[in-house]
This record gives C-alpha cells, sequence and structure tokens, in this order.
C-alpha cells in the first residue's frame, strides 16, 4: 500500500464528516500507480461511506431546522439521527482495518507497515469519536438557533 491510499482513507473520511465538524484542506496530488483490485474495491467502499454521511448530514440538518427553538426536541432527534448510522460509521471502520490489515500483511518495507498502522489508529479515532463531535457541533447550533432573535412577521 502507498501513501495514495492512506491520502484515499483520509478524502473519504473527510467528505464524510457532517457540516458541523471542520474540514481539513484537500490532500495534496501525488503520482498515481495502477491500483489494485482490493484497492478500487476499497473506493467503492469509501464512496458509498460517503454517500451514506452526506445523507446523515441532509437528515440532522432537517431535524436542527425542525427543532427551532426546542432544544431538547433537537438533541433526541439528532441522537436518534446518530443511532440509526452508528452501524455504518462502525461497518466502515471494520472494512477500513481489515483492508489495512491485508494490505499490510502484503508490505515488506517496514516504514511503510508502520505507515498504515498508524493510518488505522487515526481513521479509527476520527470515525469513532465523529458522533460526538456531531452531538457538540448540533447542540451549539441549537442554542444559537433558540437564542437568535425571532425574524420579523411578514406584513
Amino acid at each position: 500500500m502507498s501513501l495514495r491510499l492512506v491520502l484515499a482513507a483520509s478524502a473519504a473520511l473527510a467528505f464524510a464528516a457532517p457540516a458541523f465538524a471542520q474540514q481539513p484542506p484537500a490532500p495534496t496530488p501525488i503520482p498515481v500507480a495502477a491500483k489494485s483490485a482490493a484497492e478500487i474495491a476499497f473506493e467503492a467502499r469509501g464512496e458509498a461511506f460517503k454517500t451514506r454521511m452526506e445523507q446523515m448530514q441532509g437528515e440532522l440538518e432537517a431535524a436542527i431546522t425542525a427543532a427551532g427553538p426546542d432544544q431538547a426536541k433537537g438533541m433526541a432527534d439528532v441522537d436518534a439521527i446518530l443511532a440509526r448510522y452508528q452501524p455504518d460509521i462502525e461497518s466502515f471502520i471494520t472494512d477500513f482495518e481489515t483492508f489495512i490489515d491485508a494490505e499490510a500483511a502484503a508490505e515488506t518495507d517496514e516504514a511503510k507497515r508502520a505507515e498504515m498502522s498508524g493510518a488505522k489508529i487515526g481513521i479509527r479515532t476520527a470515525l469513532s469519536g465523529m458522533p460526538a463531535q456531531i452531538r457538540a457541533g448540533a447542540q451549539a447550533a441549537l442554542s444559537a438557533q433558540a437564542t437568535a432573535p425571532a425574524a420579523p412577521a411578514a406584513q
């Protein structure tokens, strides 16, 4: 596995993070070699995960907007949405770790294996922490929404 796979996984994570999270800068392009079947399959899995996370983001935004000033309702809705998508997050973490483990097993360069191990830990940490990060962002958005002055009525 090369650095491009680590960057691809990082990119999948960046696209998966909802608007409540800070987006990292786009990775610098690097020369691309031919992809293995496993890499192509994992990239497809990453795209599917990205699509699910975009869907979750839309649901979260709608729930926050619909809650209006009712922060308790908003957080209950956010928690329900997160609970529905948690299996997707855990499944992607497992798939990523399985992919990295297979790539590391085939790698002969110790430095590259260490790089893969670091990527595995980093992605697990980031994705596992995503629900808490989303909750914090949702709470902040709901608080701001609840304390925002009411818009004047149209006449």
